[in-house]
């Protein structure tokens, strides 16, 4: 890693993420650095290229979610500073990694960069998504009742973490498929999603 890079997006780049909901703070940026960071190491790419995308790929949401994918590129493709380490080569493939990261993508990443980020950006943990789910939730619509966030979480996680949902990943031996897995089986059992809500709204 080149330190002066490193140094760069810590102090200017990822403090961006401070001022966003409770689902993409500072720690979901860290997680999705660090596992595009082993995924890199693994698949033998180039290591300050993935963790600039990382630390990227959401600085959109300063404008809201719908298109944070598109302005998250444009935040990429404009800063100066990254010319001091990459050419506009690189620059162009980062930016078209953080356009291709979105979950609900109709199209699939178009470089090994976009498939790393995508990937590290659905850290799939059962516990970790339900309770960023509710978090979302009552940050964007707090007038909702109880009862009608736990509906929109369910509709939530069916619509994207479901058996015939939107989400897809790029790496058959990641950890991710058998997470995914668990996952489905909890929204599979809704009893048993109601009671990891329950458990969880206490403690949002």
């Amino acid at each position: 890693m080149n330190k002066e890079l490193q140094q760069y997006i810590e102090t200017e780049i990822l403090p961006r993420y401070d001022h966003f909901d409770k689902a993409h703070r500072r720690t979901h940026a860290d997680l999705v650095i660090r596992q595009s960071m082993e995924l890199a190491e693994r698949l033998g790419v180039d290591e300050d290229m993935a963790y600039t995308i990382a630390a990227y790929h959401d600085t959109g949401l300063c404008e809201g979610r719908d298109k944070h994918h598109i302005v998250s590129a444009c935040i990429l493709r404009t800063d100066q500073h990254l010319r001091e380490w990459f050419n506009e080569e690189q620059i162009e493939i980062m930016a078209e990694a953080v356009e291709d990261h979105r979950a609900s993508a109709n199209r699939p990443p178009r470089t090994i960069y976009g498939r790393i980020v995508a990937e590290a950006d659905r850290y799939i943990d059962a516990e970790d998504i339900i309770r960023r789910t509710i978090q979302f939730g009552i940050d964007h619509y707090p007038t909702l009742s109880r009862q009608e966030h736990y509906l929109r979480m369910v509709e939530h996680l069916r619509e994207k973490y479901g058996r015939e949902g939107y989400l897809r990943l790029w790496f058959p031996e990641s950890p991710n498929m058998a997470r995914l897995e668990e996952l489905r089986k909890i929204i599979d059992n809704e009893p048993q999603l109601k009671l990891w809500f329950e458990r969880l709204w206490n403690n949002v």
